[in-house]
Order: C-alpha cells, then sequence, then structure tokens
C-alpha cells in the first residue's frame, strides 16, 4: 500500500519527537527532495536526513511557509 507524502516546504518551522543536544526541538526547513535540510531554531546546526525519517520525527508544524500560487496562475491575464 503506497504511503502519502508529507507536503513540507522550504521555510516550514516544525517541532520534532526529540529535543537536540542544545535543548531546542524547533528546526527550520531550508531543503527538500529525497532527504531534507534542516536548520536548528536553538543553536543554528545544520542537518541533513532522509525524507522518510524526518516525516516520523515530526510532532507538529509551528509555523508553515507561506503558500506560493503554482507556477501557471501567475502568468495568466485576466480576460476582459
Amino acid at each position: 500500500m503506497p504511503s502519502q507524502v508529507l507536503r513540507i516546504d522550504v521555510g516550514d518551522v516544525v517541532r520534532l519527537r526529540k529535543p537536540h543536544p542544545c535543548g531546542s526541538r524547533e528546526w527550520e526547513v531550508l531543503r527538500t527532495g529525497a532527504d531534507v535540510r534542516a536548520r536548528c531554531r536553538g543553536c543554528g546546526r545544520l542537518v541533513m536526513m532522509a525524507r522518510s525519517e524526518f516525516e516520523r520525527r515530526i510532532v507538529t508544524f509551528v509555523h508553515r511557509a507561506a503558500a506560493s500560487p503554482p507556477a501557471g496562475d501567475a502568468a495568466k491575464p485576466e480576460a476582459q
């Protein structure tokens, strides 16, 4: 059975299950794809982990990045 992919965007801030050694549990997503690169909001440490592992560790989204419109919609002129 195929599993759904959780939507994670660059700029999202997530809270993970275990705290980082600095004590912070919040991470800012810097890059997405098969791997996710994130920065600790406490000490600034950068980590990269497999997307599947990152999705399992997420407890909640603290802040979602602003949703951008699909690329095709921005170029459409309005009908008069």
